[in-house]
């Protein structure tokens, strides 16, 4: 019996988007999931790739939208609807602490998907996530940086794909003080206008 290529036109789309961006990046650095969520596995994104923007690091999400075959019955949106981003500044870290950075990150990216696996917690824009964690973010955790806001990466198109509307929301790295400003979307909107970049740089100074 011949086996058909299976369904990937979900991840496909993200691919496809992320290429347009980053031309000629077609083998970024990924890291995948050992052990499906579906099967009991801890991590619930299939997997997670880092394209090269220059002078940051520009992560993506694989696994909060229906990425094979159509699953739910929203014929609008496709799994959760949206899809994690994340831009790290390089050179905020030492060289060779590279591979655990971005590991982390990918950890990190890991932990607040859980969130919406697990809660049904829809991250959108000009929102924020603060759980008053005094560590920092990043992987020795000393950076003044312990909580996030949340845009519509303005890298990223949405998407229209077979399996319905992909959005793509970054994470952008705040301290302490900022999250405590925090209370409406108008507020995010604000601070992420004063902070004047979506690139997270681990030992930036506060701007409150």
């Amino acid at each position: 019996m011949k086996v058909g290529k299976p369904e990937t036109s979900g991840w496909d789309a993200i691919t496809a988007e992320f290429e347009r961006i980053y031309p000629g990046q077609t083998a970024p650095i990924h890291y995948g999931t050992v052990v499906p969520y579906e099967l009991g596995g801890n991590d619930p994104l299939n997997g997670i790739s880092i394209y090269d923007g220059g002078d940051f690091w520009h992560f993506v999400s694989y696994g909060l939208t229906e990425l094979y075959e159509k699953e739910s019955q929203d014929k609008e949106w496709s799994g959760f609807g949206f899809e994690l981003t994340f831009k790290l500044k390089k050179n905020c870290y030492t060289p060779e602490n590279e591979a655990n950075e971005l590991k982390s990150v990918a950890g990190l990216l890991q932990q607040i998907a859980r969130i919406t696996c697990k809660n049904g917690e829809i991250f959108q824009n000009n929102e924020y996530l603060y759980t008053g964690q005094t560590a920092g973010i990043d992987f020795e955790q000393k950076s003044p940086l312990t909580g996030f806001i949340c845009i519509n990466d303005p890298s990223v198109n949405t998407l229209e794909t077979p399996n319905g509307r992909v959005e793509f929301i970054e994470m952008i790295g705040m301290t302490d003080a900022e999250l405590k400003t925090l209370g409406s979307h108008e507020s995010v909107a604000e601070i992420y206008k004063k902070l004047g970049s979506d690139v997270t740089d681990y030992y930036r100074k506060s701007i409150v």
